[in-house]
């Protein structure tokens, strides 16, 4: 009864939308119009797309399979091997062509997380909240160490660096060291989750958009004198500090690290450790907030403190070599070019990546599958790709680029048969616009393919200049010049709650908003495969420059 009410609602909105045009020998003869054209819209394979997505839809048991089955996907760990081979076994079942692994060199071993669990043993016994830090090496067996709080100076110079490490020398060997004082956090009072209203969307994606939502930068420091700045030593950066004090606490002989999570509701981020080498690492676990300040309270208050620590983790040698997942509808007349779509599979390890990106995922597998299953017959070959290494620094999408395309300097064949790449990665939010790395005439040829859906909130299209990396797998493409498109969606509580915490579970996601984008996104891509011209793109003389060139 759900599907069938749900079919209902999203069916109705199609023959009212802004900008639908069904394909009819008379309307082929009236696209003959002075330009621009319309952009021709096939009315029954939209209908198919929305009612295979309603009706049959396979997007939750993917993500089932995706979180409670293999749950957290490192990059380099056998998790994520597993949730690869399945997805290649489920494209190739579905009659995808061309389903395999291609891959690409990591250069670090995959590690992966058994067993966490760390408890106070005095002044009271009670369980604490953890969770391991990726790249850092277990316990051997279960270590009782008494806690000590460091707090490391702000912005040092390496001479500063030198002094406290002098400091603190000789103090810390079997001990529990706990870096940085408590974070204190203000009560949240706005609701945790948010929806843009329709106005806000149209604004976002309008042909001129409204500044991002997600604020401007920051504003920059005011410098400093000539004078002083040419006097002062420059200070290290954040990892070249935070590099130095993981192999200080090794030489020291600390028998464990604790982190404050700095989050409120005990959400842990457990990530963004970039030595990928464990003999650079005591054994380190990210703690809540509501714990680490506890412990930092009894040792105010002349309490001693011990924890009680038991941590299991494994590496992973052929982790080195990753995979990305590739499958694809072979197009007819136009082959060779291709329209892409899709999101990174790899996620953290403190809850299953349910919103960071297996709804992402199982969302382009979605649309890519009703494709396939009404028997659409595109012009250009359709591709689904499916990246690792992207919460390492989009490397999987980053080597994928490089091997098919090579560069805008020095392009390779297949970069002039690139028609565009469909890239989502917000959380469970439904789709709201796009944004195309291209002139503006690249998000006037969107525009009115997203519009038969803004009855789903689809509200149109957008274009940067953008080529800087970062972000998500879209900007791997547009860093060369090419028209990556990145799905806007509804924040939900993706920025406030989900991304890369430990509540990024199953349950946070909403079926029947990945439903709608999957439907959008399915749509888009059809028409984009079936036009006579591929998205425009900045010519060579008015390419944008790429951040830091000269």
């Amino acid at each position: 009864m759900r599907n069938v009410l749900l079919a209902a609602v999203i069916l109705g909105a199609l023959a009212a939308a802004p900008g639908f045009h069904a394909i009819s020998s008379a309307q082929e003869q009236e696209q003959e119009a002075p330009a621009p054209p319309a952009e021709r819209l096939d009315a029954d394979v939209m209908w198919k797309i929305r009612r295979e997505a309603s009706e049959r839809s396979q997007i939750m048991r993917t993500l089932h399979v995706l979180t409670d089955v293999y749950g957290p996907r490192l990059t380099g760990s056998p998790n994520l091997r597993q949730a690869q081979d399945w997805l290649v076994q489920q494209a190739t079942a579905a009659g995808l062509k061309n389903a395999h692994l291609e891959d690409w060199d990591f250069g670090s071993p995959g590690w992966l997380n058994e067993k966490t669990a760390v408890h106070l043993v005095s002044p009271v016994k009670d369980s604490l909240v953890v969770e391991a830090l990726a790249w850092t090496p277990g316990t051997t067996g279960t270590v009782t160490a008494s806690t000590v709080i460091v707090t490391p100076p702000e912005r040092p110079t390496q001479k500063d660096a030198d002094t406290f490490f002098a400091r603190l020398r000789g103090n810390l060997k079997g001990r529990a060291v706990m870096v940085g004082q408590p974070a204190v956090l203000d009560v949240t009072i706005d609701p945790p989750a948010k929806r843009r209203d329709d106005n806000e969307a149209r604004a976002l994606f309008s042909p001129t958009p409204s500044p991002s939502p997600f604020g401007a930068p920051a504003p920059a420091s005011a410098p400093a004198s000539a004078a002083a700045a040419a006097s002062a030593a420059p200070p290290l950066t954040a990892d070249q500090f935070a590099e130095q004090l993981s192999v200080f606490l090794v030489q020291a002989g600390a028998a464990l690290r604790i982190n404050d999570a700095g989050r409120e509701h005990g959400q842990i981020r457990a990530f963004n450790n970039r030595t990928f080498d464990v003999a650079k690492a005591v054994p380190t676990v990210v703690m809540r907030n509501e714990d680490y300040g506890r412990i930092a309270r009894l040792m105010a208050s002349g309490h001693p403190v011990q924890v009680e620590a038991t941590i299991v983790n494994q590496t992973y040698p052929e982790g080195r070599t990753q995979h990305n997942v590739v499958a694809e509808i072979p197009g007819s007349d136009k082959a060779q070019e291709v329209v892409m779509l899709g999101g990174h599979l790899d996620s953290w390890h403190a809850a299953t990546g349910a919103t960071d990106n297996g709804i992402g995922v199982a969302t382009m597998y979605e649309a890519i599958r009703i494709l396939q299953t009404i028997g659409v017959k595109p012009r250009r070959t359709i591709r689904l790709a499916l990246w690792s290494g992207e919460e390492q620094g989009l490397r999987g999408s980053v080597a994928y680029v490089a091997q098919h395309f090579g560069t805008f300097e020095n392009p390779k064949p297949e970069y002039e048969h690139f028609a565009g790449y469909f890239n989502i990665d917000s959380g469970t939010g439904r789709a709201r616009g796009m944004t195309v790395f291209g002139p503006p005439t690249a998000a006037d040829v969107l525009r009115p393919l997203l519009a038969p859906f803004a009855g789903n909130g689809v509200m149109g299209a957008s274009a940067t200049r953008s080529r800087a990396r970062g972000g998500s797998d879209h900007t791997s493409f547009n860093e060369i010049g090419l028209p990556g498109i990145s799905v806007g969606q509804d924040p939900i509580e993706y920025g406030t709650h989900t991304w890369h915490t430990n509540l990024d579970t199953y349950e946070r996601v909403i079926e029947s908003d990945a439903q709608m984008s999957a439907m959008a996104i399915a749509s888009a891509a059809y028409h984009l495969a079936m036009r006579d011209d591929k998205l425009p793109r900045f010519t060579k003389d008015a390419m944008p420059a790429r951040p830091g060139a000269r």
